[in-house]
């Protein structure tokens, strides 16, 4: 049964592994324009057990690969398996030019380059600094309820 959760900005929040996660929550920030909510390190100082960071009213949760928690042991990264996913992240930007002009600065590898869609917005793909999928894009999915192809 699906109920609604009024309370909250979000109700499906994406959660990622990376290897280096300190250095990939700097380089989400620097790329995308994410912000930093909460940060929890380990105490080796190296290792995060959980961080979420928001974008717009969206959020995304992270951690390192080996944070002892009991998830980790259900994810694989996208080095090993041929940098495939299974599922991605998509953003929805005010102007994908700016963000893409900043990721690909950052280093981002761009896997479908900035375009038009014909079902409306701009729209380019990449992966970040350890293989993970974005799509970013100014198609508002909430904006426009009905998906209307071009003539």
């Amino acid at each position: 049964m699906n109920t609604s959760i009024s309370s909250t900005h979000s109700t499906i929040i994406p959660s990622l592994r990376y290897r280096d996660a300190l250095a990939a929550i700097e380089w989400l920030v620097t790329a995308f324009g994410f912000k930093k909510q909460a940060v929890f390190v380990g105490p080796d100082k190296k290792t995060v057990q959980h961080a979420q960071l928001t974008f717009g009213n969206g959020m995304i949760m992270l951690g390192s690969v080996d944070n002892g928690g009991e998830a980790g042991k259900f994810m694989v990264q996208p080095d090993e398996i041929g940098f495939r996913e299974t599922q991605g992240a998509y953003l929805v930007v005010p102007n994908a030019d700016t963000i893409y002009a900043t990721a690909k600065a950052a280093g981002a590898e761009m896997i479908i380059d900035i375009r038009d869609m014909d079902y409306g917005g701009r729209h380019f793909s990449c992966r970040d600094l350890e293989g993970h999928t974005w799509g970013i894009g100014t198609y508002d999915p909430w904006a426009e309820p009905e998906l209307k192809p071009k003539p």
